[in-house]
Formats: C-alpha cells, structure tokens, sequence
C-alpha cells in the first residue's frame, strides 16, 4: 500500500463517496472541540481534505469572518471539492508539505496520520505552520480487531491505513513529534455514524454496555471510536 491509490483512482473505487457521508458528525467534533477551549480561528485549513465537506459544514456554522483552505493530493477529491469552492473555501490540489510560506491559525488533520508512511515527519514538518492543530485518529487497536485476524488487513485494503493506534499509543506519538497536548476526547464513530451493518448495531449493544464501565475501557475491548486531540 502507499501513496498511488489516492491518485490513481483506486482509493475513489473502494471508497466512491469518499466519507461525506461522515463530514457532518466529523464537523461537530471539530467544533466541539473548539467551543470547550474558547479559540475561534480566522484561518483554518485541513491537509488531507478529501471532497472538502468538513470544511463546508464548518463554514456553515462558524462566523463569516473566518477562511477556510483545503490541500489534498488526490486529482478525484480535487474534482469533488469544485462544487463546494467558494469565496472564502479555497481548495488546492497539492502536497501541503511544498507549500512553504502558509501560515494557519488552526491546522485541520482529520483521519490522516494513520495513512501517512512517514507520519512522523509529517508531523514535525507542519508543527511550526500553525498555531493549534487539531487530529482526529482512528483507534483501530482492541481486543476485539485483535481476535479477529482479518479486521486489520481489511481496514488496511479498504481504507488504507497503514499505521494503527490506541488512545494511548496516539498520544504519546503527538508527544514524541513535538506537540503539547492541550485537550483530548474519544468519539463514539461506530454508534454515532450514520451509516451501519447489521454487525455494527450487534457491536453498538456491547459498546454502550462497556461505556457504562467507561469510555476508554469500551474503545481498547470493542473498538469503534477515534481520538480528537487539540496540541500546539
């Protein structure tokens, strides 16, 4: 696996909506996030913006004095950003790390880290290119993917993540690259998405029995949720 599927078309076949299904309840996050530490950016920019949905709900809803600007590498997600581009949502096709002189005031990496061969270069790379950063990170690792052997292969074919986190494991990797951890929460992914299998809504049962015991607790044994993190 490696950088190509997202510019060759293969990473649009498997995923042809690529997640704007997801974009609205990722925005909330975000802007969750945002609302528990008082920052209200005038800048924001998300590196690995896909069809550019999450930075269209967050215009929605944020003041209209705030840009918003969106990198991706993939020619298929350029294209699908077009119809949501407007006078304050600027979208590039272009590696984010050869854009030298842009300065943010908040740093969007939403669901990227995990598909980065190199996400620890990534990381100190953009580190000085903004003032917050805020991540979102799938925390793939639990009891239940590890009993199943061919949950992780599948997330690795479908979805390309090539790295695989657990709370834990996440933070301390943001901590290793440099970055102060301001504020963290897990998200429930698998309960709150609006797209579910039969499978995922027997897992769902297990998952809000767990939260009774506590959150984290649920996420290491049955998995299902991701990590927002916001650092400097």
């Amino acid at each position: 696996m490696n950088g190509t599927i997202y510019t060759d078309g293969s990473y649009l076949t498997r995923n042809p909506t690529w997640h704007v299904e997801d974009s609205a309840w990722k925005a909330r996050q975000i802007l969750r996030m945002l609302q528990r530490n008082h920052i209200e950016p005038k800048t924001i920019c998300e590196v690995g913006c896909g069809a550019g949905e999450i930075l269209r709900q967050l215009q929605e809803q944020m003041d209209r004095s705030c840009e918003f600007y969106g990198y991706d590498i993939s020619p298929q997600a350029f294209e699908l950003c077009q119809a949501r581009a407007n006078d304050r949502l600027h979208f590039k096709l272009m590696d984010f790390l050869l854009e030298k002189d842009a300065q943010f005031d908040l740093l969007l990496m939403i669901d990227l880290i995990e598909h980065l061969e190199d996400y620890y270069g990534f990381l100190k790379a953009v580190k000085p290119r903004s003032r917050y950063k805020m991540l979102h990170i799938p925390l793939d690792l639990s009891v239940h993917a590890m009993l199943r052997p061919r949950k992780l292969p599948y997330v690795r074919r479908l979805s390309g993540h090539l790295h695989y986190f657990t709370k834990e494991t996440a933070l301390a990797s943001l901590r290793d690259a440099g970055y102060e951890i301001l504020d963290s929460f897990l998200t429930r992914q698998a309960m709150e998405s609006t797209h579910k299998t039969f499978k995922t809504h027997v897992g769902n049962s297990l998952r809000r029995l767990a939260c009774l015991f506590g959150e984290s607790l649920a996420a290491r044994v049955f998995g299902g949720f991701e990590l927002m993190v916001l650092t400097q």
